[in-house]
C-alpha cells in the first residue's frame, strides 16, 4: 500500500474521531507538508475537505434513518453546535439537517463514498538527475485552484502562450507550470504559467513574478500524454520521495518544464518534472 492509500485507510478508520493532520502523516510515512501536496494531487480533494464531507455523508445517513436528536449527530460529526451544524450541513448538501431527516431518504444527495485507491501500477520512474541551480527570477499568469477543479489550466496555457517568445527579459524558450501552495491552505494551489526572467520591467499586464531560491532539483522523465502526468506526480511523492532520503525543500511544490521535446498542439512529447529536495 503506497503512502496515500495508507493515509485514505487511516482516515477511514478514524474519521469520526478528532484526528490530526500529524496522526495521518505519520501513518502515511510522509511529513505534513508533503501530505497536504500530494493528497490533493492524487486524490482532487484536500484532506480537511474530505474528512469534512465524510462525516456529512455520515450525519446523513443517520437522519434518513431517523435519528432522535440531532444534537447528538452534530456531536457525532465533530460540530460543537446544532447551528453549526446545520450552516455546515446545508452549505454542503443544499438543505438542512430537518428536512433530511423528515423525508427519510438521500437519494438525491451527492454522499462522499471512501476513496478506493486504483490499485494499477503507477508509471515507472527513470533515475531522476540532480541540477544545482542559482536562483530564478520568473513571470507569467497566475491563478488558484482547488483540488479537483483545475479544468482552468489549460485555458491559461493558451492566454500565456500568446506572450511566450516575447516576454520583455525572457531568458531561453523553455516555459514552465510551477504549483505553489500558500501555508496552512490544504484545499487549494497557485499555478504559474511561466519562463524565466532577468528582471521584471515591463511586463505584460496581468502578469506576476516569482523568485525561486537558489537550490537543488531532483529532475524526472514524464513521456507521453500531458494528461498522465500527475499519475508521474503521484509516483514521485509517494514512492520515491519518501525512500529517497531526500526532503521536500520548499518553493515551488513543483515545477514542470516544456522545451521544444514537447508539443503543445498535441499535448505529447517529453516533460521534465522539476523537484525541489535538500538532504
Amino acid at each position: 500500500m503506497n503512502a496515500i492509500g495508507k493515509a485514505l485507510w487511516f482516515i477511514e478508520s478514524h474519521y469520526a474521531r478528532d484526528i490530526s493532520l500529524e496522526d495521518i502523516a505519520e501513518t502515511a510515512g510522509l511529513s505534513r507538508y508533503h501530505l497536504s501536496r500530494v493528497f490533493g494531487l492524487t486524490t482532487g480533494f484536500s484532506i480537511s475537505g474530505y474528512i469534512r464531507a465524510r462525516r456529512l455523508s455520515t450525519a446523513a445517513l443517520s437522519l434518513a434513518e431517523g435519528a432522535s436528536s440531532i444534537l447528538a449527530v452534530a456531536l457525532d460529526a465533530g460540530y460543537n453546535s446544532h447551528e453549526a451544524f446545520t450552516r455546515a450541513f446545508r452549505d454542503h448538501f443544499g438543505v438542512t439537517p430537518e428536512e433530511v431527516r423528515n423525508r427519510r431518504h438521500i437519494g438525491d444527495l451527492d454522499l462522499m463514498e471512501p476513496i478506493r485507491m486504483n490499485t494499477a501500477p503507477l508509471p515507472r520512474l527513470d533515475e531522476p538527475r540532480f541540477e544545482i541551480t542559482p536562483a530564478m527570477l520568473m513571470a507569467g499568469l497566475q491563478q488558484a485552484y482547488n483540488y479537483g477543479a483545475n479544468a482552468g489550466i489549460p485555458s491559461q496555457w493558451q492566454r500565456f502562450n500568446t506572450h511566450d517568445g516575447s516576454i520583455p527579459g525572457q531568458i531561453g524558450h523553455a516555459a514552465y507550470g510551477i504549483c505553489t501552495q500558500e501555508e496552512g491552505q490544504d484545499s487549494s494551489f497557485q499555478y504559474m504559467t511561466a519562463v524565466e526572467v532577468r528582471d521584471t520591467d515591463d511586463l505584460p499586464e496581468g502578469f506576476e513574478s516569482l523568485k525561486l531560491p537558489a537550490q537543488t532539483y531532483a529532475i524526472f522523465a514524464h513521456r507521453g500524454h500531458i494528461s498522465g502526468i500527475q499519475a508521474t506526480c503521484h509516483a514521485i511523492f509517494s514512492e520515491w520521495l519518501p525512500s529517497s532520503g531526500y526532503q521536500h525543500a520548499g518553493l515551488p511544490d513543483l515545477m514542470e518544464r516544456y522545451d521544444e521535446r514537447f508539443d503543445p498542439r498535441t499535448g505529447m512529447g517529453l516533460t521534465e518534472i522539476w523537484l525541489p529536495v535538500k538532504s
